[in-house]
């Protein structure tokens, strides 16, 4: 009933993972190549995430 108020959860986390990567790609510029690495596993770890909650396509 209430679902218009309720966010979608890939969505959620589709903006986390964006954020990751747009942090590590402000890192990557300024130098930081170790913190770099870090946030961008982070970012494939919520990547995974997001596929995982995705449907599979029909055959």
């Amino acid at each position: 009933m209430f679902s218009l108020f309720k966010t979608a959860p890939d969505k959620k986390i589709r903006k986390k993972y964006m954020a990751k990567l747009e942090e590590a790609m402000l890192a990557q510029r300024n130098g930081k190549i170790r913190e770099y690495s870090f946030l961008t596993a982070e970012a494939e770890a919520l990547r995974e995430q997001l596929e995982l909650l995705q449907p599979a396509p029909p055959q």
